[in-house]
């Protein structure tokens, strides 16, 4: 089952368990929210509203509440010395879909909230502090010794330029 549902002036095509982002909605985060702008519900018997489906709704869960990226707005006026420069940030909203509902029900499911971390796998106990094999050393035994650099030459001096000749 789908639904297109109506918020912050766009319209989005919706199935359960889907992530959108939207525009900024009330609601803090892990909280269930219900749009009630719902234009169209598919599935067997597909509803269209004229313009909205009377008693659906689509009951959403809050993950994230946060700002898009900066964007500039550079504006210039040439051979005028004028320019001004200014950016914003969008106020958005990432949802969950938790379910579509028709006839007007009430959201039965509880927020998710976010999955549990996952255990870290444990090493068996012989191979906890398993050596690590050293790179082979192709002139073992050698004695290290450091090429010298060639010694600089000392540059030959130019003579100072003398000034112009007085007359």
């Amino acid at each position: 089952m789908f639904a297109v549902i109506k918020t912050g002036g766009h319209q989005y095509r919706v199935a359960e368990d889907d992530v959108i982002r939207v525009g900024k909605l009330n609601g803090n985060v892990g909280e269930i929210v219900q749009i009630k702008d719902v234009m169209l519900v598919g599935g067997d018997k597909p509803q269209l509203g004229t313009p909205l489906v009377s008693g659906a709704s689509v009951a959403v869960e809050v993950i994230e509440q946060s700002r898009g990226p900066k964007v500039i707005a550079f504006k210039k006026r040439r051979r005028k010395n004028s320019r001004r420069k200014r950016g914003h940030r969008q106020d958005f909203t990432l949802v969950r879909i938790s379910e579509i509902l028709t006839d007007g029900a009430a959201p039965s499911k509880k927020a998710k909230g976010k999955p549990a971390p996952k255990p870290k796998a444990e090493k068996p106990e012989g191979e906890e502090k398993a050596a690590k094999p050293k790179a082979k050393d192709k002139d073992k035994g050698k004695a290290k010794t450091k090429a010298k650099a060639p010694a600089k030459k000392a540059a030959a001096k130019k003579p100072a330029a003398k000034g112009k000749a007085k007359k």
